[in-house]
C-alpha cells in the first residue's frame, strides 16, 4: 500500500468517482491483510517509505504465492528473499512477470520507485567469491530499492592490490557495503583508506575457529577505523536497506 495508491482513492472520492462506501471496501486491508496463516503489513510502505519484504527460507511455495498476490494488488515492490531455486522456478511459473535472482536467492515482482533519488551511487565490496551469495543479496535488493549500485569482488585483503586498484571507483560511491567472512578485516581496511558511511557484513565463510562468522563479527564490531556500522552475520538484505537509506 502505497502513497500513490492512497491518493488516487482519496481523489477519485474527492471528484465523485468513488463512494465513500467503495474507499471504505478499498482501505479495508489498514492497517494489515489476514490470509489465516500471515498478516500482511499493508500499511508498512506509509510508515517508513519500503514495503514489506517476504523471508521466504521456512516458507511453502503456496504461502509465498498467496502472499505475492495479495501484495501486488497495492505495492509496486513484491520480493521474498532467501528463496531456493526449486522454489524460485515453482514461483516464475505462477508469476511469469516475476524475476528468480538465483545467486541472490531472491524472488521479485515489480521495482520500488523512491519518493526522491539518491544521493549518490553504493557500491558493494566482497571479500571473496565465497562470499557472492550475501553479496548478490545486498546487490539485487539495492537495485530493486531504486539505487544506483556498482560492485567489486573477490578484492579481499589477501591481494591488498586488488583493492587498491579500485580505489578510483570506491571513492565516487555514496555509501559503501563492504562484505568479509574469514577474519572480517577488509571493512576496517576500507575504512581506513576513504571517507565514506561503510556497512560492514559478515559472510559464515571460513574454517573451524571463525565459528560460522562470529570471528569476522567481532572483528567487525571491534574495528579500530571509525565509520563502520556492522549488521548481523550473512544478512546482506539488511544491509541493503540500511545502506539505502543512507543514501536517501
Amino acid at each position: 500500500m502505497n502513497p500513490d495508491w492512497i491518493k488516487k482513492i482519496l481523489q477519485d472520492v474527492s471528484s465523485g468517482h468513488l463512494s465513500v462506501e467503495q474507499a471504505l471496501g478499498s482501505l479495508r486491508d489498514l492497517p494489515y491483510s489476514d490470509l489465516g496463516f500471515a498478516r500482511l503489513d499493508q500499511h508498512r510502505q506509509l510508515r517508513t517509505g519500503l514495503p514489506e519484504v517476504i523471508f521466504g527460507e521456512k516458507k511453502t511455495v503456496e504461502q509465498m504465492s498467496a502472499i505475492i498476490r495479495r501484495m501486488s494488488e497495492q505495492t509496486g515492490l513484491v520480493m521474498a528473499s532467501r528463496v531456493d531455486e526449486s522454489k524460485g522456478q515453482a514461483l516464475l511459473k505462477e508469476f511469469p512477470q516475476g524475476q528468480y535472482h538465483a545467486t541472490a536467492r531472491i524472488f521479485s515482482v515489480g521495482i520500488h520507485t523512491p519518493e526522491k533519488p539518491g544521493r549518490g551511487k553504493i557500491m558493494v565490496l566482497a571479500a571473496g567469491s565465497s562470499d557472492l551469495p550475501v553479496a548478490e543479496e545486498t546487490l539485487v535488493t539495492l537495485r530493486l530499492l531504486g539505487n544506483p549500485v556498482e560492485h567489486a569482488y573477490d578484492v579481499g585483503v589477501a591481494g591488498l592490490h586488488r583493492l587498491l586498484a579500485e580505489l578510483p571507483r570506491i571513492r565516487e560511491a555514496t555509501v559503501l557495503v563492504v562484505i568479509a567472512g574469514m577474519e572480517g578485516a577488509l571493512p576496517s581496511v576500507v575504512a581506513g583508506l576513504v571517507g565514506k558511511p561503510i556497512v560492514a557484513v559478515p559472510t559464515s565463510v571460513g574454517y573451524g575457529t571463525s565459528f560460522a562468522g562470529i570471528t569476522a563479527l567481532l572483528a567487525m564490531l571491534n574495528s579500530c577505523a571509525p565509520g563502520v556500522t556492522v549488521v548481523n552475520i550473512d544478512n546482506g538484505f539488511g544491509a541493503a536497506v540500511a545502506a539505502h537509506l543512507m543514501n536517501l
